[in-house]
């Protein structure tokens, strides 16, 4: 059974810094990413990395103040959120999935999701 276990999610100030941790189980994955889902709004992309680490994209909003990463020899992934606004206040999804040559992430197998709250 896949399993995709999100941690590290919880309420900070502005301009504060989280982490989140993924952890995969039951099969590895040649991507994997991160999406969000604010109250009332679509969920949307956030970010995405290949097997080695050597290929990332991410969503415009996030750029410059998230990096992405993961561990293979534990199956976990990350997300290391720096500089956090109010807006990037959202559930957090872990997900595994493909990532193609023109950075394309298509995922198929998600996490129930970490609460990241960040105040004014």
């Amino acid at each position: 059974q896949v399993q995709l276990v999100e941690s590290g999610g919880g309420l900070v100030q502005a301009g504060g810094s989280l982490r989140l941790s993924c952890v995969a189980s039951g099969r590895t994955f040649s991507a994997m990413g991160w999406f969000r889902q604010a109250p009332g709004k679509e969920r949307e992309f956030v970010a995405a990395i290949n097997w080695s680490g050597g290929r990332t994209t991410y969503a415009d909003s996030v750029k410059g103040r998230f990096t992405i990463s993961r561990e293979n020899a534990k199956n976990t992934l990350y997300l290391q959120m720096r500089s956090l606004k109010p807006e990037d206040t959202a559930v957090y999804y872990c997900t595994g999935g493909v990532l193609s040559y023109t950075g394309s992430y298509n995922s198929h197998y998600w996490g129930q999701g970490t609460q990241v709250t960040v105040s004014s």
